[in-house]
């Protein structure tokens, strides 16, 4: 499905990495209409370096001083919901010329602040904008999601664009097919218009790579945006995406999700058609499936991708997928919950501004009468997962390790201070295992995750829980390069469970008072 690789042969050691990175940023800069150029008065508002100091681009509106959207730009990109969108686009109050052209010079926009882009096609976009308006003057929606600009993380494939996923080795190679998700999507009605930025191998939490630089987070650039859909997560954020698709296993929605202020889906792996990407990795190697998933900033564009999505028939396109029809759950028999709270794990104590944010929606949920029934660290597993899911992830690393070496370029910080133990290297629920073969460790990792499987079935079966509700991780956005491992989302992945990051509550001087203690970093991946 148009697999990409590094070029291994030895010419490609010989070549100066940054001569081919300086070349691929003139590509990205020159994509970028001049109409669309921020002007340096504005970037004279701005605390420099942006990595570095505290900017609130939100809070700062700088989009509007830009001068560069119409105030009708503005209202279509700050104003209205998914499903709103999609109103205004059927019913032809808006056209998907408009729409796409606003979405695409905000995006350009935050590309130039917070190098959230790879890959930008909007002449593209808007011929496909042009083709929909036309089907519509006509009386013909193409699908659920007509004229509606989605944007992808960088991994998924795009034929005729390239898909490095932050490999120098990787760059020059063009796909040559779609992911089945992109066709997918063409044909329920989108527009695709950009790819969105990542980490250097998929594995960190922090997207930067040589290629694109490091993605910032638009509440605060001084803070990561998160990680692996770090540039989705910044691009929704900055509303210059009403909608994006990145992927998640340990966590790769979700913390772009939480470190952004955005919700964030994770659905159960195989869901959502997760086949045709850009692979990091061992091809084949699948510890931990890995899947699919939306962004957004309101949850009803979460329901409204996830069911037109399945809704498709995914299965037809690609076999990764499992063609199981979309359930809609009868409200009434949903009036009264039981929903399990998750405990504070004591390897990975919550922060304060967490601790207090997930007492509160407990409260909230306890309040609209539905029961609660506190769940124990010891029924969570927090830690326990995320030390079986922590060996897994560091089985195979020499592919990844061999990108980077195929073409001279240095690994970033996050990347070069992976790879250390979880749980602070007190290893406490797997045997030790480092004297045996690796086909060996994988059947004993094997044999650990299904006894954490079988204790949340009696969890769920026992206390007959309707859902979990719990922190996405220890801390809120956190300093570059120091997120380390993400115990509150991987050990969803490990069994495989849906997830969704609703954004609830923010951090407060005056309400987080209460001290807490940092514990030593302990830097780990947070994967694809």
């Amino acid at each position: 499905m148009g697999s990409l690789g590094p070029d291994t042969g030895a010419s490609d050691s010989l070549t100066d990495w940054k001569t081919k990175v300086a070349h691929k940023q003139k590509q990205c800069r020159d994509a970028i209409p001049s109409e669309w150029q921020v002007h340096p008065k504005v970037l004279e508002l701005l605390d420099l370096p942006l990595e570095k100091k505290p900017n609130r681009l939100i809070d700062l509106d700088v989009v509007r001083k830009t001068g560069i959207l119409s105030d009708r730009e503005l209202a279509i990109t700050e104003n209205y919901t998914v499903q709103e969108l999609l109103a205004e686009l059927a019913s032809g109050q808006f056209t998907s010329v408009e729409v796409t052209t606003a979405f695409s010079k905000r995006a350009a926009i935050a590309q130039q602040l917070i190098s959230c882009l790879t890959e930008t096609f909007f002449d593209q976009a808007l011929e496909r904008a042009r083709y929909l308006d036309q089907r519509r003057s006509e009386g013909k929606l193409v699908g659920p999601l007509h004229g509606l600009p989605i944007s992808l993380k960088d991994s998924f494939q795009v034929a005729g664009t390239e898909a490095s996923i932050g490999f120098v080795s990787f760059l020059g190679k063009k796909s040559t097919e779609n992911s089945p998700i992109v066709d997918i999507l063409l044909s329920l009605g989108a527009v695709l218009y950009v790819k969105t930025n990542i980490p250097m191998t998929l594995m960190t939490a922090d997207s930067h790579n040589n290629i694109f630089g490091r993605t910032l987070n638009p509440l605060n650039t001084a803070l990561s945006a998160g990680g692996s859909s770090g540039g989705e997560g910044a691009l929704v954020a900055f509303r210059g995406s009403p909608l994006g698709v990145g992927t998640d296993v340990a966590g790769s929605v979700r913390i772009p999700a939480l470190c952004c202020g955005t919700y964030g889906f994770k659905p159960t792996s195989s869901r959502i058609p997760y086949g045709g990407q850009a692979n990091p990795g061992l091809p084949g190697w699948k510890p931990i499936t890995a899947c699919a998933g939306p962004l957004a900033n309101d949850f009803e564009a979460m329901e409204i991708f996830t069911k037109a999505v399945i809704g498709s028939v995914p299965g037809a396109l690609d076999s990764t997928a499992i063609d199981v029809p979309w359930r809609q759950l009868d409200p009434i028999a949903m009036s009264k919950l039981r929903v399990g709270a998750l405990a504070e794990d004591p390897s990975y104590p919550l922060h304060p501004p967490v601790k207090r944010a997930l007492d509160e929606a407990i409260k909230r949920v306890q309040a609209d009468g539905h029961e609660v029934i506190q769940l124990s660290a010891e029924q969570g597993h927090v830690a326990d997962a995320t030390e079986v899911a922590a060996l897994l992830f560091t089985l195979e690393t020499e592919t990844p390790v061999g990108n980077i070496k195929a073409s001279g370029e240095p690994p970033v910080p996050s990347v070069a201070a992976q790879h250390q133990p979880a749980n602070r290297g007190e290893r406490r629920f797997v045997p030790e295992i480092s004297k045996l073969g690796k086909l060996q460790q994988y059947a004993a990792l094997t044999v650990k995750r299904q006894e954490l499987s079988e204790d949340w079935r009696k969890l769920w079966s026992d206390l007959r829980l309707d859902a979990v509700l719990g922190p996405p991780a220890q801390n809120t956005a956190v300093p570059h390069d120091t997120y380390g491992w993400p115990p509150y989302t991987a050990h969803l992945n490990l069994l495989d469970y849906p997830a969704c990051v609703i954004p609830f509550s923010k951090t407060s001087k005056q309400l987080d008072r209460a001290p807490f203690t940092v514990q030593p970093h302990q830097a780990g991946p947070a994967c694809q």
